[in-house]
């Protein structure tokens, strides 16, 4: 009977087991969503360019491509060949260099063309295993490039890592794109994640001939949006065929330490985020 009371006792003093992901994400320090209202708007650009911009000053990162219908961060990187390894540990990230390592459904398709119709559930599954399961090991910066819009990649992370240190939302100045981001805001603050800032990407071209900028989607809506929400505009990148190409090419690493007026602009966005690791 004494044996039976000790047992009750010590079930009711236990400790409830602590959830994998946290166990599993103890070793990262700053975990930061990268999200836009609608597709389109440079997204995943800036999440691949903030991964490999952090990665070339030193710090630890980890790239989560968490765009189940239309991975694009292994292209990005020209890694889309390579295939996680499965060790005791668990998944292995495929390496970009000694301090930058990317998790995408893409290393995992058969073929490129190859589309994923899978329902929210599926879809819920794949995160959790990537946040369960991967083995990250100890990061300065996990960056999870998001799908755009507010459904179920962004809520899947939202609800698994509730402690998520901040949110960078991209945008254009198009008023379609920012009717869309108003309502990514919205949603970062209602499941109460902080919000880092917005980026404003596209902001206008710089005419090659004469030096002048051109604001091909208007201009001004981006600081209304941050000023009526109480947050910073990060930086506005221009328009530049070049960076697109980079992303094409699978050279976006290579060229994190470009000198052009958008590297420039970048920079400050990394500078900010940077600020969250002292």
């Amino acid at each position: 009977m004494t044996n039976e009371v000790h047992s009750a006792e010590s079930l009711l003093n236990a400790k409830p087991e602590e959830p994998k992901i946290i166990t599993n994400l103890r070793g990262v320090k700053n975990k930061i969503m990268v999200m836009s209202g609608k597709g389109g708007v440079g997204k995943s650009t800036v999440a691949a360019n903030l991964a490999a911009s952090l990665a070339q000053r030193g710090y630890n990162v980890g790239l989560l491509d968490a765009d189940i219908h239309g991975p694009t961060i292994p292209k990005m990187f020209g890694i889309g060949n390579l295939k996680p390894k499965v060790e005791e540990a668990g998944l292995i990230p495929v390496s970009v260099s000694s301090n930058l390592k990317v998790m995408s459904i893409g290393f995992f398709l058969d073929d490129k063309d190859t589309p994923v119709i899978w329902r929210g559930p599926a879809k819920m599954g794949a995160i959790k295993q990537f946040l369960e399961q991967v083995s990250w090991g100890k990061l300065d910066f996990l960056i999870i490039d998001l799908p755009p819009g507010t459904g179920d990649e962004p809520l899947s992370i939202a609800q698994l890592i509730p402690d998520c240190d901040g949110a960078v939302v991209v945008t254009t100045p198009q008023d379609v794109a920012l009717l869309s981001v108003r309502k990514s805001i919205n949603f970062v603050n209602t499941v109460k994640i902080p919000i880092i800032g917005l980026v404003e990407n596209m902001s206008g071209i710089i005419c090659p001939h004469c030096n002048e900028k051109i604001d091909v989607f208007g201009s001004g809506g981006v600081s209304k949006a941050a000023s009526d929400f109480g947050i910073l505009v990060l930086g506005t990148l221009p328009i530049e065929p070049d960076i697109a190409a980079k992303g094409d090419s699978g050279s976006v690493f290579s060229d994190a330490e470009g000198k052009s007026e958008w590297h420039k602009n970048f920079e400050k966005i990394v500078d900010v985020v940077a600020k969250l690791n002292e």
